[in-house]
């Protein structure tokens, strides 16, 4: 599992690492061309409230820290499922690599404060 430290928050946010890894990809293109979004998530079964969403802007502090020490080969259509998303107004929505399946407790699953 990977950890994303964003903000000022006293504890990081939990992410499978393939999904953290193709999850600073679709954020860094959009950070990159000085562009806000939102990112929000849906919560695992057995966690308290239903989904979390977090505004993202170029002033953000972000910091992605990997389980592994390689990167993944990315999937270059999950990327584009993310920043097609992330361009609406539902904002960028974390979904499974498979675009017929909801994501996995793991892939879902994150750590609030």
């Amino acid at each position: 599992m990977g950890l994303l430290y964003y903000g000022e928050m006293s504890s990081p946010l939990e992410f499978d690492d393939r999904l953290l890894a193709h999850l600073k990809v679709a954020m860094t293109q959009k950070l990159r061309r000085g562009e806000s979004f939102t990112l929000s998530w849906v919560h695992p079964p057995g966690r308290e409230g239903g989904r979390t969403s977090l505004w993202i802007d170029p002033a953000s502090f972000i910091r992605w820290e990997f389980e592994t020490g390689t990167t993944p080969e990315i999937n270059t259509e999950w990327i584009e499922r993310l920043l097609r998303a992330a361009s609406t107004t539902g904002g960028m929505v974390i979904v499974g690599e498979d675009p017929t399946a909801p994501p996995t407790a793991a892939q879902a699953a994150a750590v609030s404060e």
